[in-house]
């Protein structure tokens, strides 16, 4: 009904009535952003991953801290899964968020915040005190239209951090991307750019990497180079903040796993599982390219229904061109067929690929293949609650219990 409604009514009433929403929902909990230090993280990659990072870092820094992502919502020692496959819910379930950390005593939360979300006006009326840009890629086309359009309403979350009655409010952007430059230009008292080629004595790999800054040695035991630069936009955001870089070592040290973000499975098996959320080029590129010295059975369902068609071909490509061998399965097909999914993301391949569409199957299949040394990578769900088919429905799933799963039916 609701999407009936949606798709009868102007954009521009539609627009407005979000936006009324956005404020009624503020007004109703009490602005209670303006009570918090209030942390954002927008890009395309590793909203998830920097909103854990930053978490992390505060909590050592003595901060009691709430934080709302992709992966979960967390109030002080409470943490709850996110199973609304929603990274930024809806505008009052946000300021009740909110309204609940200040009760609980919270005195910062971390929000990942979307193009989606800023679309819908979900960012409005929340004063951020700081605005972390990770990158921006190419995704979410369909639904806004141009990348123009998804760029901007991404943009429109750092006009936001312009709006808030905060003092200081900082900016931080990652220098390697052309878009960081926008945002450098926010008129905000605080602007901070950052670079992984800029940091010394860098070193990544399937285990985990280090950097240097401010001096002092960052130690990550997350994989590949993407988690090193996840970890340096969480450092200069808590550095832009006072937090001191011993403090910011040591908690980035205790971060052993992000779930669903490349997350080692184990089980007692003698070969590497991976889950892993990656759902553009980069992200799947950035991911196989953290095991580039092993042998990789990549487990491929990243191109939901309904949205970004473009990139089926491209990554069943990117598969064939890094994965020794490659499984195509299901991930969320919504109305469309999903065998048609699949078989686009074939056209992209040279070597015919295998593909069974029962998701479970494709995974215990590729673990039974495994070899000491392997590396198993299954991509495209992270920590999604479900699988979503046609007609609205849900099928109740989470990767990484599946994997563990059929492991232990291996061992027997």
């Amino acid at each position: 009904m609701k999407k009936m409604i949606e798709s009868i009514l102007p954009e521009s009433f539609l627009s407005a009535y979000h936006f009324a929403l956005a404020h009624l929902a503020a007004f109703r909990y009490g602005h209670p952003s303006r009570k918090l230090l209030v942390i954002a993280v927008t890009g395309t990659k590793g909203k998830s991953s920097v909103t854990e990072m930053i978490n992390a870092i505060l909590e050592e820094a003595g901060y009691k801290t709430a934080v709302l992502n992709s992966i979960r919502f967390k109030i002080d020692d409470e943490s709850k899964p996110n199973l609304l496959r929603m990274s930024m819910p809806g505008r009052f379930f946000i300021q009740r968020f909110l309204h609940t950390a200040l009760e609980a005593k919270c005195t910062a939360a971390i929000l990942e915040m979307t193009s989606e979300g800023a679309r819908q006006h979900r960012h409005r009326a929340i004063d951020i005190d700081a605005l972390v840009f990770t990158n921006l890629a190419p995704e979410h086309i369909e639904r806004h239209g141009s990348f123009e359009a998804y760029a901007d309403a991404k943009f429109s979350i750092g006009q936001q951090l312009a709006r808030a009655a905060k003092n200081p409010r900082i900016i931080v952007a990652n220098a390697d991307d052309k878009e960081s430059l926008r945002y450098l230009t926010l008129p905000v008292e605080k602007r901070v750019s950052f670079s992984l080629s800029r940091q010394e004595d860098v070193q990544a790999g399937e285990r985990g990497g280090h950097f240097t800054f401010e001096g002092e040695q960052i130690t990550v035991h997350l994989p590949g180079i993407f988690s090193l630069e996840n970890a340096l936009a969480a450092a200069s955001c808590a550095h832009a903040l006072g937090i001191d870089a011993p403090t910011i070592a040591r908690a980035v040290a205790k971060i052993k796993k992000i779930a669903g973000r490349g997350e080692r499975i184990e089980e007692g098996q003698m070969f590497t599982v991976v889950v892993d959320y990656a759902h553009t080029p980069d992200s799947l590129k950035a991911l196989y390219d953290a095991y580039a010295h092993s042998r990789k059975i990549c487990v491929l369902g990243n191109t939901g229904g309904g949205r970004d068609t473009w990139k089926r071909p491209v990554m069943g490509k990117i598969a064939d061109d890094y994965c020794e061998e490659v499984i195509l399965t299901n991930e969320d097909p919504y109305d469309e067929n999903p065998r048609s999914i699949v078989d686009q993301m074939a056209e992209g391949m040279k070597r015919k690929p295998e593909i069974i569409m029962d998701r479970r199957e494709a995974i215990r299949e590729a673990l039974s293949r495994a070899k000491a040394s392997d590396v198993v990578l299954i991509s495209g769900k992270g920590t999604d609650p479900c699988i979503c088919i046609a007609n609205g429905k849900k099928i109740p799933w989470n990767d990484a219990e599946v994997v563990r799963e059929e492991l232990r039916l291996l061992k027997h």
